[in-house]
């Protein structure tokens, strides 16, 4: 019998995970397809070598469209804030290859039927020949199905999607790293879109560990939040409950008290440095209205992409970047008024080869 969950009893399970190995994929890598190559690029992927660090940039307006006609004399990298010149320049528009992971955890259980909207919603935001593939998570990720461009088909499977009741372990951390080094290997545009709460209770060498590797690899991420609708807008009700101690376990077990405000925020703090790191974005919507709208963007993003390279520095350490959007006429250093109408979205860095 399915035993469901209080929001409190939610609180106390979701922020109190232990952490436990992370699974193989390597039987859902055996059923994926590769990605299709774009014609603005050679057919062989431009990839980060000793000679070149590939840098891709999306740059979105304000209404979440892709902004084309951009020339290489409307961008700047500094990297470790030296300005570096651009070596290589192409405009790329190329089906969307794109991972979805999606938390199966027991609190995303209560809120499943938001959840599953909020996957129907990104496929609906992409194009019929963008190619998606699906995993789920909890203790450790499990592959669903491999890359297709037949929607119907991750529907299909979306509708299948087994969430775990009852008390269990949330890994993210481990979970996103093991999803990542599958995708290693996987040639052409390799992104992913994460629906997850952020929650995970490992020790901070969990997550350092992680963003260690993210900073390594060229995948881009955006991460959607579900924690939106558990935390809920206030209403007079819930300032009522307030009041009282916030996810406090049951006294009478001896269980300890939660704190579940640094808990999100952890989570929030974990998503946003995964967007950064890897060029992507984070989003924290409020409501299931808002999903529309990102996944517009972040299909857009998907299919657009400005490739730049740039000769790496030699000296085996990690050298954050930065990538502004100029005026052709105004490469200074200060960005022209231009900039603030763009988000630009690129990875926050790379690791030079040794000397």
């Amino acid at each position: 019998m399915i035993r469901t969950f209080s929001k409190s009893t939610y609180f106390v399970l979701a922020t109190s995970l232990l952490l436990v190995a992370t699974a193989s994929l390597c039987g859902f890598a055996a059923r994926s397809c590769e990605a299709q190559q774009s014609n603005a690029v050679a057919q062989t992927p431009l990839q980060t070598t000793t000679e070149l660090v590939k840098v891709d940039t999306s740059v979105i307006d304000k209404r979440g469209d892709f902004v084309g006609g951009l020339s290489q004399n409307n961008f700047r990298i500094l990297d470790n804030g030296t300005e570096r010149p651009i070596i290589f320049f192409a405009p790329v528009e190329a089906p969307a290859q794109v991972l979805v992971m999606i938390e199966t955890s027991p609190a995303v259980y209560l809120i499943h039927n938001e959840h599953l909207a909020a996957a129907y919603a990104l496929l609906d935001g992409l194009a019929a020949d963008d190619q998606v593939a699906l995993v789920t998570y909890d203790q450790a990720p499990r592959p669903i199905s491999g890359f297709t461009a037949d929607k119907s088909a991750v529907l299909a499977a979306l509708g299948g999607v087994q969430y775990t009741i009852g008390m269990g372990d949330l890994n993210f951390y481990d979970s996103l790293s093991a999803v990542v080094d599958w995708l290693a290997p996987v040639t052409g545009k390799r992104s992913m879109v994460i629906l997850t709460t952020g929650l995970d209770s490992s020790p901070p060498a969990r997550w350092e560990a992680l963003a260690g590797k993210l900073r390594g690899e060229d995948v881009v991420i955006y991460c959607v939040s579900l924690a939106g609708t558990l935390r809920g807008s206030p209403s007079k009700k819930s300032k009522a409950k307030k009041r009282a101690p916030k996810a406090d376990a049951d006294e009478s077990e001896g269980a300890p008290r939660v704190d579940v405000k640094a808990s999100f925020a952890k989570a929030d703090e974990a998503l946003l440095s995964v967007a950064t790191i890897t060029g992507g974005r984070a989003y924290f919507p409020a409501s299931g209205n808002e999903f529309v709208s990102i996944y517009h963007e972040i299909a857009s993003a998907l299919r657009h992409q400005y490739v730049i390279g740039i000769a790496p520095a030699h000296d085996g350490r990690f050298h954050p970047i930065t990538v502004d959007v100029v005026e052709s006429s105004g490469r200074t250093a200060n960005p022209s008024a231009k900039q603030n109408e763009y988000r630009v979205s690129a990875r926050a860095g790379y690791m030079a080869p040794a000397p």
